[in-house]
């Protein structure tokens, strides 16, 4: 359009070149700890979102390498176990995905009545603002494709752990509703969210990562086919927008006020949604999609600094024009930008028997 604003854009600093299969191979383990201490440094001590993330991604990273949940992770749910959490706000619910994993392995009382809690404020909380069509907003008059992965992660995993099938229908409702307001006609992809009803063509990096890893894991448990569709239109729609160095800008859809502004933490949790994504596909399809996740995955962790991702923009709210995307700061460690880094390393080991089957 006429007066785009590309100064932040012409300032973008060149792309890495992505690690190679066999450099990533040389160091994975060593890698997976750097992240993990990088992240236990950083700290996690809020009942908020970003520990939300980073809780589930330890835990699905442990897993993956086969050894018990990590300590820090009960120790965080510790803390609150005589003071429980203020719970004002959709983020607030992200820690109950890792919540309801722990109990699914150890179940406590005090954990079942932390999870009741956020179960209360998700059904009755004033603050809990759905909009005409029932989809849960993430501000009032405005729905959010983040909703599906802070509170759609929480529904599916207290679904399971507490055998009520009503709360993984409830995950896999919001995600099909969201996708209804959010996905694109044309290509697929989500926009970041609503405002005042209105959908706001800015098709941001992370909202698309945040909506596809919720996805992937409703797909695994539902094989929803309606879920499998919308779900396989957007990644391969993000496959075709992907660069060869594998981490697309701010902006997938090539906006030129953020060509070449770089975006890793949407990288490795798209990364991560392809390969899971792809192993629950078979033929072309899987194939694309195991392509692109691992581009995805081995671009983003290029990025990886002294067990930090860099290059993460900062909590980014809705906004109005793409421009409004350029000026996001990047210049510091985000704790989403951890857990998103751990989703990519669990995501890939457990797609090992994928790479092996798509590696002719």
């Amino acid at each position: 359009m006429a007066g785009e604003d590309l100064s932040s854009s012409e300032l973008a600093e060149p792309a890495r070149a992505p690690l190679t299969r066999e450099a990533f191979a040389a160091v994975q383990r060593d890698l997976e700890d750097a992240v993990r201490d990088a992240t236990r440094r950083q700290g996690m001590t809020r009942w908020f979102w970003g520990e939300g993330v980073c809780l589930l991604a330890l835990v699905r990273l442990t897993r993956s390498r086969g050894e018990r949940d990590p300590a820090e992770v009960a120790d965080f749910m510790a803390a609150y176990r005589d003071t429980p959490p203020i719970l004002e706000h959709v983020n607030n619910l992200a820690p109950g995905a890792a919540l309801a994993e722990l109990h699914r392995r150890d179940p406590r009382p005090e954990y079942r009545r932390l999870l009741d809690a956020s179960l209360e404020w998700y059904e009755t909380a004033p603050e809990a603002t759905r909009d005409a069509g029932g989809a849960l907003e993430h501000w009032p008059g405005g729905v959010w494709a983040d909703t599906v992965y802070m509170a759609g992660q929480f529904l599916l995993r207290a679904g399971q752990v507490l055998e009520r099938e009503d709360l993984v229908a409830e995950a896999q409702r919001q995600w099909l509703a969201h996708a209804e307001l959010l996905q694109d006609e044309t290509t697929g992809l989500l926009a970041h969210g609503t405002n005042q009803g209105v959908r706001i063509p800015c098709h941001w990096g992370r909202a698309n990562a945040w909506f596809a890893l919720s996805g992937a894991d409703i797909l695994a448990v539902t094989g929803s086919t309606a879920v499998r569709e919308r779900l396989v239109r957007l990644l391969e729609s993000a496959a075709l927008a992907q660069p060869e160095h594998g981490v697309w800008d701010v902006l997938l859809d090539d906006a030129p006020e953020t060509r070449g502004i770089l975006e890793t933490s949407a990288a490795a949790g798209l990364g991560a949604a392809l390969l899971r994504t792809a192993a629950l596909s078979e033929g072309a399809v899987r194939d694309a999609l195991a392509a692109a996740g691992e581009r995805a995955v081995l671009g983003s962790l290029a990025y990886v600094e002294d067990g930090l991702l860099t290059r993460v923009s900062a909590g980014t709210i809705l906004q109005l024009i793409p421009f409004g995307y350029s000026v996001i700061r990047d210049d510091r460690p985000q704790p989403w930008g951890q857990g998103l880094t751990m989703e990519a390393l669990a995501a890939w080991r457990e797609t090992a028997e994928l790479r092996k089957d798509t590696s002719a």
